[in-house]
């Protein structure tokens, strides 16, 4: 890694070579909401694999941002109500789209277009909004940005 790191509590994952980072308050359900587009991924036969859980590394290499895992913590996902499971995972992987809450009436209901996340000065990512209760994630968040999975 060049440059930088730092820790946020965040979640990310990989579906096929797309990084998807999961950032919002605690008890938002990130983790639920990762684990559910692996699976999902996984029945639409795509490759996807957990980087990390609750404490992600944030780097920049080649001015792409890469997500990697405390070793600690290696294949493991908390599941709010259910405990912590293992899930096949990677050590790092570049992000390339920042997953935030939704909101689900009232005003910002429609996020603006071109919504970008910002971590920190150059560290900024794409964003995608998403309630946390929605039964297909990753269906919603291909719907909005194609290029997932591929």
């Amino acid at each position: 890694m060049t440059g930088a790191t730092f820790n946020i509590n965040a979640t990310a994952i990989v579906v096929n070579k797309t990084g998807l980072l999961f950032v919002g308050p605690s008890g938002w359900g990130k983790s639920m909401l990762a684990f559910t587009c692996i699976t999902e991924a996984k029945r639409m036969g795509l490759p996807a694999s957990l980087v990390a859980d609750d404490q992600v590394f944030l780097s920049k290499r080649d001015g792409q941002v890469i997500a990697e895992r405390p070793s600690a913590i290696s294949g493991l996902i908390e599941l709010r109500g259910t405990g912590i499971v293992k899930c096949e995972s990677v050590p790092l992987a570049p992000m390339h789209y920042a997953v935030l809450p939704g909101s689900p009436s009232g005003e910002n209901r429609l996020p603006p277009d071109n919504d970008v996340a910002q971590f920190a000065e150059g560290f900024s990512l794409p964003a995608l909004r998403l309630l946390p209760n929605a039964p297909v994630p990753l269906a919603i968040l291909m719907a909005k940005a194609p290029d997932i999975g591929l």
